[in-house]
């Protein structure tokens, strides 16, 4: 007896299978930041700990930059279920500036730490700041990955690859940067009250 799939069971299958393949990673990198996290809590118990550290001002402009990212990439998402093309190219230019920006505070930020007095490695670098460094960098790395896809997913947007019947690239990337949202908020909160 032979089974086959319809053209809409086809897709529902392989966008759970991308999904899952998606959650599987995002699982992998929270451990990989919860170990990092548990590093940081043992370490602040060193005598060389920085305990007047303040986290700079650019990373709390960040936090919301990275919010807004998540808004516009739900908005497209939105957008391009109602087959509102015009409306989805905003939001998916708009998620790229955001998180261009979000790069360019964490920079800032990272200066803002220097000008203080406090260095990241050599000599003068305490171990405070050299760990919230890695973490922040670690990332930033991640956020790359996700501006990769998001120029990817701009790219087939103009090759008319999605519709309010084709939506997978665009739910995939919505959910990974909605991931790196709430990672950057879960950092942001730990470093601001595990100082």
């Amino acid at each position: 007896m032979e089974v086959t799939m319809t053209t809409e069971e086809y897709k529902s299958r392989t966008a759970r299978s991308y999904k899952l393949i998606l959650l599987f990673a995002m699982v992998s990198m929270t451990m990989m930041f919860a170990g990092l996290t548990s590093a940081f809590v043992v370490s602040k118990s060193r005598v060389d700990w920085l305990k007047d550290f303040e986290l700079p001002t650019a990373f709390y402009f960040s936090t919301i930059v990275i919010i807004g990212c998540s808004v516009t990439f739900h908005l497209a998402k939105k957008s391009i279920q109602k087959d509102n093309k015009s409306a989805t190219t905003t939001f998916l230019f708009a998620t790229l500036a955001l998180g261009i920006l979000f790069i360019i505070l964490q920079f800032v930020g990272f200066d803002q730490i220097v000008q203080q007095g406090y260095y990241f490695t050599g000599s003068e670098s305490s171990i405070t700041t050299t760990f919230l460094y890695v973490v922040t960098v670690v990332h930033l790395i991640h956020l790359a990955g996700g501006l990769i896809s998001l120029l990817i997913i701009i790219y087939n947007h103009f090759k008319q690859k999605y519709n309010s019947s084709q939506t997978l690239g665009i739910e995939l990337g919505a959910m990974y940067w909605h991931f790196l949202d709430f990672l950057w908020i879960y950092l942001f909160v730990f470093l601001y009250f595990f100082k």
